[in-house]
């Protein structure tokens, strides 16, 4: 992480009120939760942005307007516009192929399929850190379904209250 840089840290999801509480919609949630209170959105580079300093740091957070499967069209911009290196972005998404309510860290690696990761990694490289929220398979929950059709689909309330009890376990 470059010190002397400010932090960009992305939630993935999709935008539009019909996309609320959907499995894949968690990196919106986890960002919902990590931003403080009393900050401002606006909308810029393809993304609504918020602005604030956490710990003497300037940190940008942001939540892709361009569906999931283009989310590198608002990470690159808001990267060049603010002159982001890439060990200073944070991409926080769902991972189906995680036990629901799970965290888990990395950088860099394949995308596993993820088209969020897969948009990013194709407009910006894939060396920076993301935070995996696991949502489950549908096998998991004995279920026959389409996985697009499982993370387009949302939580029920036992299944909220694990994913938000893992949200607010992340450290950024």
């Amino acid at each position: 992480m470059q010190e002397n840089k400010p932090v960009l840290i992305v939630g993935l999801g999709n935008p539009g009120v019909e996309y609320v509480n959907t499995r894949h919609n968690v990196g919106f949630m986890a960002i919902d939760f990590l931003v403080p209170a009393d900050t401002t959105w606006k909308k810029e580079k393809n993304a609504l942005t918020t602005h604030c300093d956490i710990d003497g740091r300037r940190v940008i957070f942001a939540k892709p307007q361009t569906f999931m499967n283009n989310s590198g069209e608002a990470v690159q911009p808001l990267m060049t516009f603010y002159k982001i290196p890439l060990e200073n972005v944070i991409v926080i998404h769902d991972d189906m192929d995680l036990k629901l309510g799970s965290i888990r860290e990395k950088v860099g690696g394949s995308s596993a399929g993820h088209n969020g990761i897969k948009s990013i990694d194709n407009a910006v490289g894939n060396d920076y850190r993301r935070i995996r929220i696991g949502i489950g398979h549908p096998r998991d929950f004995e279920l026959m379904m389409d996985p697009a059709d499982w993370v387009l689909g949302k939580f029920n309330s036992e299944q909220l209250r694990q994913i938000n009890s893992a949200i607010k376990s992340i450290k950024i």
